[in-house]
């Protein structure tokens, strides 16, 4: 068997060519400090105090190489721990981080289980990590060891119901290649792959395209010698097992079975997202955030007029005209098509969300009646923070100059 350390030595994870940072930075989730103060810190962050942070298997870099600049960007002062297995992958994270000028990261090579180790911090990134431990609840349980008081987790493991026909090849590859260095199982299975019938579960299967981006990727996809999916029940047990909340998934109307059928009365709310994964059928990874065991509730919720709202993958102008046309806004999640529909008096708001005027400071400026702005808030900010378009954070918050 080719280890996970072997095996990252031989395919750094994801591909990166560091040179690419001069041009281009890839941003995602978890790990985007908006989208961390929504779910982690009810958006009230105090950004002028330094973050401590923890990338733990931290792989070529994305997560460290996201978060360390948009903070730099934002003036917020931060320091980094970037922990792998990988020799070759931290090489790369390195490298990204020299062509940045992201000098606030100290690089270490070892297990995600040595995490406590390295002190603690405020916030962990573990992206795509843990469900290639041999004993993964030991991971959630070393990262919780890491936690500081009032931190949280942001967090990835695969989800089994997207990655039909993932599994069986894998376990196939294993038996067919055993003793078999790297380089050629990836050679082998490229071309058993290219073969396979059509209807074979893998390959009916459009939730899945990584294996066609990179050799890492697909290594890593149906190579992998160490690898595990968690359904929705699963990964709440797991959490529980190993000290941890789930704060919200960072999408959390794929998990909303009220948007799928109707709801039976009696139902519990994790029977209602084990349920809505199940009826989805396409969700593939858990994208996520966690709290302490008793931490409470720490999701942004948008009641709180003090709040600075923030609207992410969507441009606010042209959400604001289509708003204002009466027209509805197409939304597409991998396989899942969605439209969200708008009152046209939301747009003047919408056009108002600039990511540094509080929601007091929009009611404001569009000169509505107070009750009356705390209902149409409402109806954006059910259709919007959802599916991830709209995030709370004081970040880039610039206060308005005092009136004379």
């Amino acid at each position: 068997m080719v280890t996970v350390k072997e095996q990252y030595e031989a395919y750094p994870y994801p591909e990166r060519d560091p040179e690419d940072e001069r041009t281009r930075l890839i941003t995602g989730s978890p790990s985007h400090p908006l989208e961390m103060d929504h779910f982690l810190w009810n958006g009230l962050r105090d950004w002028s105090k330094p973050l401590r942070v923890l990338v733990a298997g931290g792989g070529t870099g994305d997560g460290l190489i996201q978060l360390a600049t948009l903070m730099q960007k934002a003036g917020a002062p931060a320091e980094f721990t970037y922990l792998d297995l990988s020799a070759a992958a931290r090489e790369v994270a390195e490298a990204r981080a020299a062509i940045r000028g992201l000098g606030n990261i100290a690089f270490h090579s070892g297990s995600l289980l040595e995490a406590p180790e390295l002190g603690t911090f405020d916030y962990i990134d573990c992206c795509g990590v843990l469900h290639h431990l041999p004993d993964p609840a030991a991971g959630f349980r070393a990262l919780r060891a890491a936690l500081a008081p009032g931190g949280g987790l942001g967090f990835m493991v695969y989800a089994p119901y997207g990655r039909s026909g993932v599994y069986p090849l894998q376990e196939a590859f294993g038996a067919l290649f055993e003793g078999l260095p790297p380089e050629a199982r990836l050679d082998r299975a490229k071309r058993l792959v290219a073969g396979l019938p059509e209807g074979h579960p893998f390959a009916c299967n459009p939730n899945l395209s990584d294996h066609r981006k990179s050799d890492a990727a697909f290594y890593d996809l149906l190579l992998h010698g160490q690898d595990r999916a968690y359904a929705v029940p699963d990964l709440l047990a797991v959490l529980a097992e190993t000290g941890w909340d789930l704060a919200s998934f960072t999408t959390p109307a794929l998990y909303d079975l009220a948007l799928i059928t109707e709801v039976p009365e009696d139902m519990a709310p994790e029977t209602q997202m084990a349920v809505a994964e199940k009826l989805r059928g396409t969700i593939r990874m858990h994208t996520a955030y966690a709290v302490a065991q008793g931490a409470g509730p720490s999701v942004a919720q948008g009641r709180n007029r003090q709040l600075v709202p923030h609207l992410r993958g969507v441009q606010r102008q042209a959400l604001a005209r289509a708003v204002a046309q009466g027209r509805s806004l197409p939304l597409r999640i991998g396989q899942l098509s969605a439209e969200l529909a708008l009152p046209r008096e939301a747009a003047a708001l919408i056009a108002g969300i600039d990511g540094r005027r509080s929601l007091d400071e929009i009611a404001r400026a569009a000169r509505i009646d107070p009750l009356a702005f705390g209902a149409l808030w409402a109806r954006i900010d059910g259709a919007l923070a959802p599916w991830g378009l709209l995030l709370y954070s004081g970040l880039l918050r610039r206060p308005e100059p005092p009136r004379r």
